[in-house]
């Protein structure tokens, strides 16, 4: 399933909330389908934002059900090219549940493989995982499974911090989850950065930018915009406004710069 040459799992973790993570991962999904990629979005959020945005509010047949190990897992159709598997509001009880289990890093891996012909998981192009800002139980499964993990760095005090943070995480996972036989990890994930939340002429973001910008983990920068916050509230995405020549035009550059952000991220998967 991982080996598949075009499918690519895309996780968004944070160690910290506030930092854009559902928002980024809501709006490059919609931008991948926009240009005609199939898209799967995997709800692992117990605060289950990406799943209120396409306004389902299912308590049956969720992401609860793939960590439970039972039950049916229900995948949505929400939008042209876009399906979900919605996230739960008391994943993180089942976590607890899980803490003395062996295989508790493993159960997102074993569900996609025992699925992916009954679940025509070879259909998408992109799945995609919306993680909460933690390294608890459900993210550890995400990485494990994913091709790359992105994560928003915003200016403040530990945001830069939080780079390092998420860093020594993952590789402290991929020391420890590994096949007996090979040795070899199921973490091969790569790590991106996304500079996130970026305002103009601010001692906090120029320090960002400049610590951010020789390092070869970052591949990009997104302004401070209300637009951005506003697309998961709203439950409108950036391009969808940007089809909207009014919203377009007075926001032009921030829409530009975007799209060269999406692109770069696309090219890095």
């Amino acid at each position: 399933m991982k080996g598949s040459i075009k499918m690519k799992i895309v996780t968004f973790a944070a160690i910290k909330g506030g930092v854009g993570k559902t928002t980024l991962a809501y709006n490059l999904g919609e931008d991948l389908a926009k240009k005609g990629k199939s898209v799967l979005f995997l709800d692992i959020d117990h605060q289950c934002n990406l799943t209120q945005t396409y306004n389902i509010f299912e308590a049956e047949g969720t992401i609860a059900n793939i960590f439970r190990q039972k039950g049916e897992v229900t995948i949505h159709h929400v939008k042209d090219n876009i399906d979900l598997i919605p996230g739960y509001i008391r994943l993180d009880n089942i976590e607890k549940d899980l803490e003395t289990k062996s295989f508790k890093d493993m159960l997102l891996y074993m569900w996609l493989e025992d699925n992916y012909e009954s679940k025509n998981l070879g259909q998408y192009d992109y799945i995609i995982i919306d993680c909460h800002p933690d390294f608890s139980t459900a993210t550890r499964n995400a990485v494990i499974v994913s091709h790359a993990v992105i994560s928003p760095v915003i200016p403040s005090e530990h945001g830069y911090h939080a780079k390092f943070n998420l860093k020594e995480r993952l590789e402290e996972l991929k020391a420890e989850t590994f096949d007996y036989k090979t040795r070899e990890s199921f973490v091969t994930a790569k790590l991106f950065f996304v500079g996130n939340m970026i305002k103009h002429n601010t001692k906090s973001s120029k320090e960002l930018i400049e610590a951010l910008a020789e390092e070869d983990d970052v591949i990009g920068f997104i302004p401070q915009k209300e637009l951005f916050n506003r697309s998961t509230m709203d439950k409108i995405s950036l391009p969808e406004m940007k089809e909207d020549k009014v919203i377009y035009q007075h926001n032009k550059k921030f829409f530009d710069d975007l799209d060269v952000t999406f692109e770069e991220i696309a090219a890095k998967l």
